[in-house]
């Protein structure tokens, strides 16, 4: 008897694409055909359904030094449907809808086993110019020249690879124009007032700098009870918009006189806000900030990205008599796999508003313009889609 051949095995294949690759800081982004390789070990490819800008993408683009690096493909918030796994994949397959995350919640480590922490030791953050295994890319151009990764995701392209543990699978029903939402910015606002602070029912919440991060942060203060939410920004104008995401009061920081915001905020406090979050990545709004939550139990939690090299100072007998709270929150302390499903059924049950989010919808081939309206201040968020 013959033996019989054995079944014949799929090879993955490289996909061309669009892409829109930056290849000089701070100039438009290009709009090429790229190669995307197969998935490698614990790696899956995603076709992207939609993409939104974040203001990390604007940062790095325009770094001339490290972390920022060129060739890139930027963009970090997404939905999209996995085309095909490489091998050890078991937890999603092709067809599934998935959220990629520049979080890895590996589910093995230590930190990602406990309730304490959503810092992944295993497959730590970084701002990494490859894939979190390996290090390498999985994107070249046409002549063969490496591309580099951007968060671990890179969603500014057709097909992107992104490591299992940064992937979570997601009811395809939710409308992915809102979905996409929670990769980043409304995750980590929304998660640092839930997660990370803990906001009480019938606290008072101060706010510093009210675009999207913090408008998220004032949307989560909202859904856990707090009785005053105080936006504090330079601009105006943001705050109309801003009543939108619970915010009850507003300190205009460039209309003070000679009092600093911590003053003010002490002052309308009666000594201080219980939880005060900074979300403009500027170490002096860090110390005012720490400067007008309460003593005793007052919480500062730090939500802006920060120059490299940054310094913070305090006082330390400020730091021992005044028994306050100073806490990072990296993607709001949220464990990807496990919180973002609650984010959406939140949203699901019209608690957690995500439409309020989205300013601008447009297609992908548009991406510079989006670029020029969060730059302006002209937007929220802008979801591109990738086929519409």
């Amino acid at each position: 008897m013959e033996d019989k051949a054995p079944p014949p095995t799929t090879v993955l294949q490289p996909i061309r694409c669009k892409a829109a690759v930056c290849r000089k800081p701070g100039e438009a982004l290009v709009m090429e055909e790229i190669m995307v390789a197969p998935p490698m070990a614990h790696e899956v490819r995603i076709r992207i359904i939609c993409t939104s800008l974040c203001y990390s993408d604007i940062t790095v683009w325009k770094m001339k030094d490290p972390p920022g690096i060129v060739p890139r493909i930027l963009g970090h918030e997404a939905i999209g449907v996995v085309e095909s796994v490489g091998e050890d994949v078991n937890e999603v397959k092709e067809g599934d809808t998935v959220i990629p995350t520049f979080m890895a919640d590996c589910g093995d480590c230590k930190d990602c086993l406990s309730n304490n922490s959503n810092l992944c030791s295993k497959l730590p953050f970084s701002v990494s110019p490859g894939l979190p295994r390996c290090g390498t890319t999985r994107f070249t151009d046409l002549n063969g020249e490496a591309i580099h990764h951007f968060l671990f995701v890179s969603s500014f392209s057709e097909y992107t690879v992104v490591d299992v543990a940064n992937v979570t699978k997601v009811d395809p029903a939710i409308p992915p124009n809102r979905a996409c939402l929670l990769s980043c910015g409304v995750s980590t606002g929304v998660g640092a007032a839930w997660r990370t602070a803990n906001v009480e029912k019938g606290s008072t919440v101060a706010i510093f700098g009210i675009g999207s991060i913090g408008l998220a942060v004032a949307e989560g203060a909202r859904l856990c009870g707090a009785a005053r939410i105080i936006g504090i920004d330079v601009n105006q104008d943001k705050f109309e918009i801003a009543k939108q995401f619970g915010v009850t009061e507003f300190v205009n920081s460039r209309s003070l006189g000679d009092k600093s915001v911590s003053q003010v905020i002490n002052e309308m406090t009666g000594g201080g806000a219980d939880y005060c979050f900074e979300c403009v990545g500027l170490p002096s709004l860090v110390q005012e900030a720490y400067a007008c939550c309460r003593q005793g139990w007052g919480k500062t939690v730090v939500l802006g990205v920060h120059k490299p090299g940054s310094v913070l100072s305090f006082d330390s007998l400020d730091v021992l008599h005044t028994g306050k709270t100073l806490v990072g929150s990296l993607f709001g302390g949220l464990k990807p796999k496990s919180d973002i499903p609650v984010l959406l059924q939140w949203y699901t049950d019209k608690k957690l508003e995500l439409d309020k989010f989205v300013t601008q919808e447009m297609g992908f081939e548009d991406i510079n313009k989006a670029f020029s309206l969060l730059i302006e201040g002209k937007c929220l968020r802008c979801v591109m889609w990738m086929n519409k």
